[in-house]
């Protein structure tokens, strides 16, 4: 009997232990699945964090509001000035809701720094992406630029009342980022929020790698961004200031050294050409609200370089000291990315014309056209020292001359298009007034009786020889006649256009003239 209650007694102790253990079981694999069930519930219903921002810093001309623009979706950028302000839509396909990243873009002038209070402060340190913006067009610039900006920013965070215990969460968590860093081609969709929960909590502090050498040795407990902006300049690089393969391979070893040290991730970017814009905004997205980003590091195009935080070490940056011929690694940056010789400034703006007060130009043309008037208004037939035509005794003829007399010698600079040329018309007619009329022999027949071939009969009834000689000195009179009475004529005309500048008599001997000319014009040409 005892032993068969012993036996009893010990199978039911066996079966009630079997009987936990299976209920024990049952309850942990209700739990499991509860727990899965509750996590996912709460990343569906969880909506976007409306308190996320950017801070944008950089030197002027670096093009960080062109980049704002680019990300926002604006074709036509607005630069302000000091501290400004601007948002970006970002959308979660996978739960269908939206927000708002704020966007703060500081001043490159060192006098605007102390308004980095307003953009980063103890309320939102941690949840602040910074971004750090040089440009291609100005590669020797960059270590200073960054060396202040990561000085400034130092500064700055040193300044806010935060304690200690915030400051080194922030620190442990961007650590703890670089660490727990792996490539993506996971077989589980990156998107999913079960895989961004497995991501973020999954992993244990044991299993987490060591940091690579030469990380995080500046750890400001910020996510860091260094952006390159016009990369499509690298032409013009190469064009006229001679920079080859070697000079961007030294140029991306130091940045990337750069962003190893301080914990930052790189974008080589073109807003003219759209390189990397619209990765950048992924990324962004990705590292302030775990967004997917399927897109891995990008090393060989030398204008569209892509270095996710966590990804580089000294050892892949080693890679491009193997193109490095006729430089050394190791290289002082300035001693190779030297500044060109400052050109001097070609002005292109043109030569201010100061204007001439109305009164005191009008005055000065009235006296330009007296004068004009006083020398047009003098007589031709008066230029000569004879006083008119009378004054001008005649030559007396020798028995073997031609029948005319030798005319003065003109002053070749006188024309009779110029005012001083009159004095040329004047001698002209003072040697058709010399000439003598008629010829030797020439009688008192009648009309066509006796009159020799090449001979013709002026309107007295005398003959008159009219060799070649002659008839080209008549026809150069009547051009010359003809040519003054035009001139006067002309003068006429003028004296009427310019009326307020005219005197009454100055008309009337002009009109006097053009009549005097008209009858000596007549009266000489009949003599041939």
């Amino acid at each position: 009997m005892a032993l068969e209650s012993g036996t009893q007694t010990g199978s039911n102790a066996l079966t009630s232990s079997f009987t936990t253990k299976k209920k024990d079981a049952a309850a942990e694999k209700e739990n499991l699945w509860s727990a899965i069930l509750n996590e996912v519930q709460t990343q569906g219903s969880t909506k976007l964090p409306a308190n996320k921002s950017v801070l944008v810093l950089g030197d002027n001309a670096t093009g960080k509001t062109t980049l704002i623009a680019k990300l926002q979706g604006v074709e036509d950028p607005k630069k302000g000035s000091g501290l400004e302000y601007a948002y970006i839509d970002v959308k979660d396909e996978y739960r269908d809701d939206m927000t708002r990243l704020g966007v703060w873009v500081l001043d490159g002038d060192p006098g605007h720094t102390n308004l980095l209070h307003f953009a980063l402060n103890e309320t939102n340190y941690a949840h602040t992406l910074v971004i750090l913006t040089v440009s291609m067009t100005q590669p020797w610039g960059w270590l200073e630029q960054l060396n202040h900006w990561i000085k400034v920013l130092g500064q700055h965070i040193e300044s806010l009342p935060l304690e200690a215990k915030d400051k080194e969460m922030a620190r442990q968590r961007l650590a703890t980022t670089w660490q727990s860093y792996c490539e993506v081609g996971d077989d589980l969709d990156p998107g999913s929020p079960v895989k961004r929960t497995m991501r973020n909590n999954s992993i244990d502090e044991d299993d987490l790698l060591p940091l690579t050498e030469d990380a995080l040795i500046t750890n400001l407990g910020l996510d860091i961004v260094v952006v390159v902006t016009k990369t499509d300049y690298m032409t013009t690089l190469e064009k006229e200031y001679e920079y080859r393969d070697e000079h961007f391979d030294f140029i991306q070893q130091w940045i990337r050294s750069f962003c190893l040290r301080t914990g930052a991730s790189l974008f080589y970017t073109s807003v003219k050409e759209d390189k990397n814009c619209d990765l950048l905004y992924k990324y962004l997205t990705h590292r302030i609200y775990g967004l997917p980003f399927r897109t891995p590091a990008l090393v060989v195009e030398k204008d569209a370089v892509l270095i996710p935080a966590g990804w580089d070490s000294l050892k892949k940056i080693s890679i491009l000291y193997e193109n490095m011929h006729g430089i050394k690694a190791e290289s002082p940056y300035s001693d190779v990315i030297k500044a060109p010789p400052t050109r001097k400034a070609v002005s292109n703006r043109e030569v201010e014309v100061q204007t001439e007060d109305e009164q005191t130009f009008l005055a000065r043309q009235q006296e330009i056209l007296k004068q004009a008037g006083q020398d047009r208004g003098e007589s031709p037939l008066r230029s000569q020292g004879g006083g008119g035509v009378g004054g001008n005794k005649s030559v007396p003829r020798t028995p073997g001359s031609t029948g005319q007399s030798s005319p003065k010698k003109i002053d070749p600079k006188l024309t009779p298009a110029t005012p001083g040329g009159e004095g040329v018309l004047a001698n002209f007619f003072n040697s058709l007034l010399h000439k003598k009329s008629g010829s030797p022999g020439g009688g008192g027949g009648p009309p066509g009786a006796g009159t020799p071939t090449g001979t013709t009969r002026t309107s007295n009834g005398t003959d008159s020889l009219m060799t070649p000689e002659k008839l080209a000195v008549r026809s150069d009179a009547a051009a010359e006649l003809d040519r003054l009475s035009r001139s006067v004529k002309k003068e006429i005309d003028l004296s009427q256009n310019s009326r307020p500048f005219r005197s009454r008599n100055a008309k009337r001997h002009t009109l006097l003239k053009y009549v005097l000319m008209k009858n000596f014009r007549r009266s000489h040409l009949r003599r041939y």
